[in-house]
């Protein structure tokens, strides 16, 4: 068995016995149109939201009302970029899919390559990215597409040591990825089955114990987040909806989103109350006000 903090345990007690809070939310207001399948979401303490805009071949930012392009492709650095966090060190790093890498991207636009390959190959369509709370990153490695085809993996980087380790093999579609708030499980969305998967975090960058904590037919889950309280936000890409899930695997929240393709999600703001999304019907990016702040990450600068 795990050994909880105290307070973490007399919360999930607490939580068992009264309910989850459920969020409310406001309406969408949108930030960015006219773009090419936007992904990815990062917020920067710096008041700057990063995304990815994957198939029009740039990297766009949004500050206050502004949306304006941030990098552009130059088939050296990156041709098309996907899920993005920030780390502590205040750098963006990207899942870089269209040659198979990690990149590094300083605030003020230098892009340095932090890992590109494993055993002597390149990464097949890096897609998302989550620090855990000793630093390492965490990746999404998909492959094919379909319900049986198994061969997505997810990977850990170890900074010390500057290598990939294979976390975990024979998935299918892996996508979305995410650390619970306390660190004790790793969710990742298996985008092919329509699922999100759980997994105890192993020393050594290692997963164990695989369980489905849900199944969401009627499009594929893809990005996810958590708040304060260990709500997990789902996008799920082809259901027109933003799940919220308690802790325990129950439906707390199903919202409607602007188009039929929200694909993924990030808190943001100095209160974490603001939701955005990628949507990518509409190409567009959107947000609305939360009423439960989202989790500070791990990798974050502010954390």
């Amino acid at each position: 068995m795990k050994n909880y903090p105290v307070i973490l345990v007399l919360l999930v007690i607490i939580l068992s016995a009264c309910g989850n809070p459920a969020p409310e939310f406001g309406q969408w207001n949108k930030a960015a149109d006219n773009l090419a399948f936007p992904e990815g979401p990062a917020w920067h303490d710096n008041g700057i939201l990063y995304y990815s805009n994957c198939h029009g071949g740039w990297i766009g930012y949004i500050k206050g009302a502004a949306a304006d392009t941030f990098l552009v492709a130059d088939s050296v650095s990156f041709i098309r970029t996907n899920g993005m966090t920030v780390g502590k060190d205040g750098n963006i790093y990207t899942c870089e899919y269209g040659i198979g890498k990690i990149i590094k991207i300083t605030p003020e636009g230098k892009i340095s390559d932090l890992v590109t390959e494993y055993e002597g190959e390149s990464f097949n369509r890096p897609n998302d990215l989550a620090f855990d709370k000793n630093g390492n990153l965490w990746f999404t490695d998909p492959k094919g597409y379909g319900e049986d085809v198994y061969d997505g993996r997810v990977f850990c980087y170890d900074f010390s040591a500057g290598r990939a380790v294979l976390a975990a093999d024979s998935l299918s579609f892996p996508n979305g990825i995410a650390f619970s708030p306390d660190d004790g499980d790793l969710f990742v969305c298996e985008s092919g089955r329509a699922r999100i998967l759980r997994f105890e975090v192993s020393p050594g960058g290692k997963l164990s114990q695989k369980t489905e904590f849900i199944k969401l037919p009627g499009g594929d889950p893809d990005g996810i987040a958590f708040d304060i309280f260990g709500n997990l936000y789902a996008a799920h890409y082809g259901g027109k909806t933003i799940y919220v899930i308690s802790p325990f695997g129950e439906i707390l929240r199903k919202v409607e989103t602007p188009g039929k393709n929200p694909s993924n999600l990030e808190f943001a703001g100095e209160d974490l109350k603001t939701l955005y999304i990628t949507e990518d019907e509409t190409n567009s990016v959107y947000f609305t006000d939360v009423t439960i702040p989202g989790v500070k990450l791990f990798g974050g600068p502010a954390n």
